[in-house]
This record gives structure tokens, sequence and C-alpha cells, in this order.
């Protein structure tokens, strides 16, 4: 999420371009899945600015419902999922692997709770100061899903024999609880900004494979 429409707008399309990027420079399929994760968190942007839209008045409640529903099921239960699968699909260490499967066993758990947990339950949005403040009552229900749905996404990472990689996992762990603490606290919401710096990171590590420069650790 980001604080306006205009700055989801904008940088939704800046990372849309990135991933349209990191994807041009695949060259096997077991890069396609971490290389979709920058295109797909640029789209994730761009819904929302429907979302804010439609609080606004500017959009029918329908597209505003549809947006709503696009953003929390991919942040929830499509995301835990795909980040650990992403990154086992390109490690190459034996031993990383068999706990990057754990992980990634463990988000796609944590992914089908969540979800069934939001069909169960309500779902709403508003507008709060200077983010879009999303009421998701499987929040409330399942905070131990949510802490382990951290431990899959950047466990996962963390794991990865690929420093780049392991890098980035690091820095979710500090980002990720700023970040929260920044919107939950009514300041400003900048997790679009933050998706744009790890759709870099994955961008940069996709091309270095390319020329065979990837970083690993021993």
């Amino acid at each position: 999420m980001c604080f306006s429409p205009g700055a989801d707008v904008v940088v939704g399309g800046i990372v849309v371009v990135i991933g349209a990027d990191a994807l041009r420079h695949v060259r096997e399929p077991r890069q396609i899945a971490l290389a979709s994760l920058p295109l797909l968190f640029g789209l994730h942007q761009l819904d929302e600015a429907f979302v804010w839209l439609g609080l606004q008045g500017r959009v029918s409640e329908s597209v505003e419902r549809v947006g709503i529903w696009i953003y929390v099921l991919f942040a929830l239960a499509a995301l835990p999922a795909l980040v650990p699968v992403a990154v086992l699909a390109v490690e190459r260490s034996a031993g990383r692997r068999r706990m990057i499967s754990a992980l990634a066993a463990l988000g796609i758990g944590i992914g089908i709770a969540l979800a069934s947990s939001l069909f169960r339950g309500s779902v709403d949005a508003a507008i709060d100061g200077r983010h879009i403040a999303y009421n998701v009552s499987a929040l409330s229900q399942g905070r131990e899903l949510t802490a382990l749905y951290v431990v899959a996404a950047c466990g996962a990472l963390i794991v990865s024999s690929h420093r780049d990689l392991a890098a980035l996992g690091l820095l979710n762990l500090v980002a990720v609880p700023v970040l929260m603490w920044m919107t939950v606290s009514g300041f400003i919401s900048l997790w679009c900004f933050w998706a744009a710096i790890v759709s870099v990171i994955i961008d940069v590590h996709v091309r270095r494979s390319l020329a065979g420069r990837a970083l690993r650790v021993t």
C-alpha cells in the first residue's frame, strides 16, 4: 500500500517495468516464479489505486470490492506460499533445498489457512490518513498464522545460498516491523516503496544469474 492513489499508480507502474525487465532476463524455467514477483508487486500496487478511487467515490463500489479482495488475497493467501516456492526453485544446494522445502510447505499451509479465514470472515477497507486501513477479521483471529507467515517468507530467503536473496530476507526482518509501525501509527504508508526496492534486488539477482555471476554463500 502507498499513501495516495497517485503514488500507487506511479510506483506500481515503475515496479511493473522492473518486473518486465526481470522476466526478460529469465533463461531457465526455474527462475520464472522469482522473476515474476516484481511484476506481481507492481500489479498489486495498481490494484490498490482502484481501492483508493472506490473509497473516494470516484469508481463504482463493485470495482472497489473487487480491488479489496484482490489486494488481500494476494497479500495474505498468495505471498506466503509464492515467496518460498520461488526461492526453492532457484536453490541448487541440496541441504538448503530441504530446509526451504519445509518453509515452502509451511507457507502453502499458511496461505490456505488464511484464505479460508478470509472467506469465513469480513473484509473491509477505509481511508485512514495517508494509508488505506484494511479491516480483515482473519488477522485478528489468527496472529499466530501471521507470525508463521513471516517465518516462511523471510526464512526461505535467509536460508538461500544466494547472498543477495539471503540479505533481502534479513532486510525484510528489519524493514517490515518499521513499515508496520509507520502505517499503524498513522504516520505514513511506504510499503509501495519497499516493494520497489525488493523488486530491484530481485531484478539484479536475475540479471546476475544470467551473467553467471550470482553470489552464493558456501
